[in-house]
């Protein structure tokens, strides 16, 4: 997939390919989780961002059909934040991280349903298109505060959740320190703030609408996967 289609006319200018999502970053997902985090394996809520690579074959564009495998009536469609890196970042400071943050944008958070979060979930979320971009980057300037946009998500044009980027368990500059803290960021990486609690699920042959406060509206619809694909899987 080529993300010309995305319009980048502020710095870096081009996405790096590098995608690093956070899980669990709404409290009500933990919330929901209930005496779960307390047993094994982990036996306590995670007290580091609980991380997850995003391939590059991920990314799709505006416009783009997003595949649901054979076999699946569905998935989930969840909205996250992007936060595009700007300039090298190693080991960042909260208190600094939003000097290294270019611009923003929207990205949809697709995935086959999810019965756990203690299993990597690869086969879930890492596949062909699941996170659409788009459909213009925003420079951080003209996004006065991050961590207060409203969302909505419609499907067929009936919006079916809305939220917002407030009360993270990370807010922007945090999940951008502590990433940094140990994984160097470089100019058009991009940081998912997460999917917020309640992601709707949207069926073959729906339309997903994301409308962020600022950034625009990505659009993408669901088809089935191609035979052609099904039969080489």
């Amino acid at each position: 997939m080529s993300l010309h289609p995305v319009l980048f006319d502020v710095p870096p200018y081009r996405l790096s390919g590098v995608m690093v999502g956070a899980l669990l970053n709404d409290p009500a997902q933990l919330a929901a989780l209930g005496d779960a985090v307390l047993t094994a394996p982990h036996k306590a809520p995670p007290c580091a961002p609980v991380l997850e690579i995003k391939p590059r074959h991920t990314q799709a564009a505006d416009g783009d059909p997003i595949t649901v495998p054979d076999g699946e009536d569905g998935l989930e469609a969840g909205a996250s934040l992007g936060i595009v890196i700007g300039r090298t970042a190693c080991r960042v400071s909260a208190s600094s991280a939003m000097d290294v943050i270019a611009a923003y944008l929207i990205c949809g958070d697709y995935s086959l349903p999810l019965a756990s979060h203690y299993r990597p979930a690869v086969r879930q979320k890492a596949r062909d298109g699941f996170c659409p971009l788009g459909p213009r980057i925003v420079p951080a300037a003209n996004v006065p505060d991050p961590d207060a946009l409203g969302f909505e998500v419609a499907v067929d044009g009936v919006v079916v959740q809305r939220g917002s980027t407030a009360g993270r368990v990370r807010s922007v500059a945090q999940l951008t320190a502590d990433i940094s803290e140990f994984m160097t960021l470089r100019p058009g990486d991009v940081l998912l703030l997460g999917r917020t609690h309640g992601v709707p699920t949207a069926r073959v042959g729906q339309t997903v609408a994301i409308s962020f406060s600022g950034l625009g509206r990505l659009v993408n619809r669901l088809q089935r996967e191609p035979a052609a694909l099904t039969e080489q899987a």
